[in-house]
């Protein structure tokens, strides 16, 4: 592997201060540098998509870990400058693209296989996961670096605290594993919490029958008033409520926070059924 300059004094050569408004804090430590890139593996063969790559210690590590290919994609002109002794180095195996990651489909970057490994930027990271979960098929895994309460939502079950909307709609799709995590020191500039790495992989189907777009509205209904018993949170929906809850077979004093994801999307199914059939009725 070519040698480089430390990750700090390519900071300091870039002029590459954090910038809060673009969620930047950059991961030094070289040891849970290379622990991620592991994690994010087997990487030979395999087409590893990074989000905001900063002064490229993951990069760095996905290269030499023995990815095929790694594409970066960064929205800070600086750290674009600053990676270019990277490209030099990889010609055939690193490509920078100058973009925001959320107006990328990142799918449409590299051929299969194809993963996505990134210390994704706080304030963008359940933005994008979401953007990317109606495709995460396409995808051998994505392992990515959250704030931990994040995380801690993503993998929640039922009957806990930390599990909401967020949960559902992302287990439905996949399987989701908390790896390890990071303590703030190991950034700069220090965030005010932990981090978690987390290991997403799409699961062969959905965990239940149901359209993800009914999964959503039912879900959005339930949570947007978890305090309350789904005969309440469920009359936004249109649907009158009780009816819904008898043919899934869901109480109509259960709250949002009891349902596993599989009575959530037996909801979704029955919601559709319903507005379904009062489409024909109406048509008639």
């Amino acid at each position: 592997m070519p040698e480089f300059p430390p990750l700090r004094e390519v900071i300091v050569r870039h002029g590459l201060a954090a910038r809060k408004s673009l969620g930047q804090n950059f991961l030094l430590d070289l040891n849970l540098i290379a622990r991620i890139a592991r994690a994010a593996g087997p990487l030979p063969d395999m087409n590893v998509i990074e989000i905001g790559p900063g002064p490229g210690g993951l990069t760095r590590a996905l290269l030499a870990g023995g990815a095929a290919s790694v594409t970066a994609i960064e929205r800070d002109e600086r750290c674009v400058a600053a990676l270019q002794d990277l490209v030099a180095a990889y010609p055939d195996r690193l490509r920078i693209i100058s973009a925001d990651a959320l107006e990328v489909d990142p799918a449409s970057l590299v051929p299969p296989p194809r993963a996505i490994a990134a210390n994704l930027p706080y304030n963008i990271a359940t933005a994008l996961l979401l953007r990317w979960l109606p495709g995460i098929g396409a995808y051998a895994s994505l392992t990515l670096m959250f704030q931990k309460e994040v995380a801690e939502r993503l993998v929640a079950m039922p009957r806990t605290k930390d599990y909401g909307r967020l949960s559902v709609l992302v287990q439905f799709l996949a399987r989701v594993r908390r790896l390890f995590d990071v303590p703030p020191g190991a950034f700069v500039p220090a965030p005010k919490v932990t981090s978690t790495l987390v290991r997403i992989e799409a699961r062969e189907r959905p965990l239940a029958p149901c359209r993800r777009e009914d999964l959503e509205r039912v879900t959005a209904a339930a949570f947007g008033q978890r305090r309350k018993m789904l005969r309440q949170s469920l009359k936004s929906l249109g649907a009158a409520p009780e009816p819904l809850l008898a043919a899934a077979r869901v109480a109509a004093t259960a709250r949002a926070e009891e349902l596993s994801v599989e009575e959530f999307c037996t909801l979704a199914c029955e919601l559709r059924k319903i507005e379904e059939a009062g489409a024909k009725s109406d048509r008639c």
